[in-house]
């Protein structure tokens, strides 16, 4: 039987129309816009000025903090402005922009394809010095810087590493593609990853829909066992929200991550396989994250299509790419169509969260009318947090900060199921995020006072 988590779920239709494409390398825009914050914590600080040159993997701002991760050019180049540029939802953010005029990389950075298999030798302090100082962080969408995640606090202890390709929302195939075609790089990550952390237990969670990736990583493991630890492909069952880390966690393991806590708590570490491929070539190659595989995808895009792309290329870039904005285009949303956000502004840069596009048509996208709440529990049954989306929105909608705490708001991982599933067309989500935020905030305020 396979493995999976215990609470909720849903099954949306997977929708993966662009898994069958190959990456290809997306060419170089005229100008690339780099953003200072593409990491949860403090903002990068910027180490050029307008004028500077730069070369393609040279540090142009340095992390801001211990929660933090530094930014590299993604270009050659003249820096033409460092100031607030608009991001995807047209807040405006501090950023990089930079002209580029070729494609020149800095001469440490080694671009060969010669496969590289040691990852049980060196010292687990200086895999994750180089890992920071290439700037990596999460590559599943929460961006968390990755030496940090490496650095368990005071007491705490990891024994397992669990590896996330799940990729278990619809459309998106980036993880998928990563799997598929540059696997053994990726196993030597998870190597690398392993032995940073000291861990005993290594899983590489799939679910069941990619049976070409898990006999790909079955059969690599296998070609490559003088070099790697002991490693574990486990196929999961296709229900979503497989890939959120708690129920990642729970499937692989069993082991249940308390309310609150992360799975540190229980002594694993999840980190994504795109995660795992910026490892091995930051710490084998010196190549800090400046491109990534993005999915663009939809059902009217004319090509779907994996890009690897340069951080710092308008989104508009590769939908042209992909064919272009359908004529009945309703919405591009960064990211999958259940966790992911509507775009205000497709002229925003690639970032290091950014997984997809995926555009929907109108029809699609359309809100469809809210009626009254019938308290039928749907919500309450597909949420693997074990959570009550439709009183922690009414909570949020009367503002009622306190009881949305007391009811675990903190706890929601955004998935988006009580959404999909309520027959009234409750935005469920839209109100728990805002409680969420909120909540989040007085306890930040509770904290520092």
């Amino acid at each position: 039987m396979l493995k999976s988590f215990p609470k909720g779920g849903i099954h949306p239709p997977d929708n993966k129309i662009s898994a069958g494409a190959a990456t290809s390398v997306l060419p170089l825009p005229a100008t690339v816009t780099v953003p200072l914050s593409q990491h949860i914590g403090a903002p990068a600080v910027a180490e050029v000025v307008k004028g500077d040159n730069v070369l393609v993997g040279q540090l142009i701002a340095k992390p801001g903090g211990f929660v933090s991760a530094a930014i590299h050019s993604p270009v050659s180049g003249t820096v033409l402005a460092v100031e607030p540029v608009a991001g995807a939802s047209g807040v405006k953010g501090m950023a990089v922009t930079i002209r580029v005029d070729g494609d020149e990389w800095e001469t440490s950075i080694d671009r060969s394809t010669t496969l590289v298999t040691d990852c049980g030798q060196m010292d687990p302090s200086a895999i994750i010095a180089k890992i920071a100082a290439a700037g990596i962080v999460g590559m599943g969408g929460a961006t968390f810087p990755t030496q940090v995640k490496l650095s368990p606090p005071p007491g705490k202890k990891a024994d397992t590493l669990i590896i996330n390709g799940v990729e278990c929302e619809p459309y998106l195939t980036s993880d998928h593609r990563v799997m598929l075609e540059r696997t053994a790089e990726t196993l030597v990550g998870v190597g690398l990853l392993a032995r940073a952390l000291g861990v005993s237990n290594i899983y590489i969670g799939v679910e069941n829909n990619k049976p070409d990736a898990i006999e790909a990583l079955r059969r690599t493991v296998g070609d490559l066992v003088r070099f790697l630890p002991p490693i574990e492909i486990v196929p999961l069952k296709v229900q979503y929200p497989q890939g959120g880390e708690k129920q990642l966690v729970k499937a692989v393991t069993g082991r249940e991550v308390p309310s609150g806590a992360l799975p540190i708590e229980v002594g694993c570490v999840v980190q994504n396989v795109g995660t795992a491929l910026a490892i091995y070539e930051a710490v084998h190659k010196n190549k800090p994250l400046i491109e990534r595989v993005v999915t663009v995808t939809g059902k009217g895009i004319a090509r779907p299509s994996n890009f690897l792309v340069r951080m710092g290329t308008p989104v508009s870039a590769l939908i042209e790419a992909a064919g272009g904005l359908p004529q009945d285009a309703g919405k591009v949303i960064g990211g999958g169509p259940m966790m992911g956000r509507a775009m205000s502004n497709i002229d925003a840069p690639v970032t290091k969260g950014t997984s997809g596009i995926v555009v929907m048509s109108g029809r699609e996208a359309a809100r469809r009318t809210e009626t009254d709440c019938i308290k039928c529990g749907g919500c309450v049954t597909v949420c693997p947090m074990g959570l009550e989306p439709y009183l922690l929105a009414r909570l949020a909608q009367k503002q009622r900060w306190d009881e949305s705490e007391a009811g675990g708001v903190t706890d929601c991982i955004e998935c988006g199921s009580c959404s999909y599933t309520c027959p009234a067309r409750v935005p469920l989500l839209d109100w728990i995020r805002l409680g969420k935020a909120e909540v989040g905030r007085i306890i930040r305020a509770r904290l520092n006072c």
